[in-house]
């Protein structure tokens, strides 16, 4: 019963410390493990093209799946508006490199095993672990995330703003909505 209240302690903590950000504000600076297992810093992107970032719960589940799928059917829309997309999760590197390969995803996976990048961001998260099972090329494999966080998305402009933020995120509707973002931007 300890064990319980202390994590929800801690999961209540994390949510009332985080401060979101707004239309208008700079972007927080982040890095994260890029599924490539490669550290990939912001620093080295704001500036250079928009950037979508889109935080999501789990990788291999019903909605988060919709969503990835609906940004990689349109990564050429966005690539050619300039456009780079990043998802965040909880998720290992490992978990994104079969999710990528699963579903032939074309776009840069971070795991946010600490709900540091989440935090920043100010997207409420949860620590601690959750798996989900899947049978994956007839294996079955248990895919562990480290933290959970809600469905948000943001747009980081060439300057280094959020120019967008969804924080009440319908995964399928998700691309779509986020490319007539990027229209209106341009």
């Amino acid at each position: 019963m300890k064990s319980i209240l202390t994590s929800l302690a801690l999961t209540l903590a994390l949510c009332l410390n985080a401060s979101a950000v707004e239309v208008g504000d700079k972007a927080p600076s982040f890095k994260a493990k890029a599924d490539s297992g490669e550290l990939w810093k912001s620093s080295e992107h704001v500036g250079k093209k928009i950037l979508v970032v889109y935080f999501y719960p789990a990788d291999m589940t019903g909605g988060c799946t919709k969503q990835a799928c609906g940004y990689r059917d349109k990564m050429k829309d966005f690539s050619d508006a300039g456009v780079e997309v990043i998802g965040v999760s909880g998720d290992t590197v490992e978990n994104h490199k079969i999710f990528k390969d699963v579903h032939d995803l074309n776009f840069t996976l971070l795991a946010d095993t600490d709900g540091s990048v989440a935090k920043a961001f100010g997207v409420p998260v949860s620590l601690g672990d959750k798996a989900v099972t899947k049978l994956i090329n007839n294996i079955e494999k248990e895919l562990v995330r480290k933290a959970t966080a809600k469905r948000w998305t943001f747009v980081i402009d060439l300057e280094g703003n959020i120019a967008y933020k969804d924080s009440q995120v319908k995964a399928a509707q998700d691309p779509e909505k986020i490319a007539a973002v990027i229209a209106k931007l341009k």
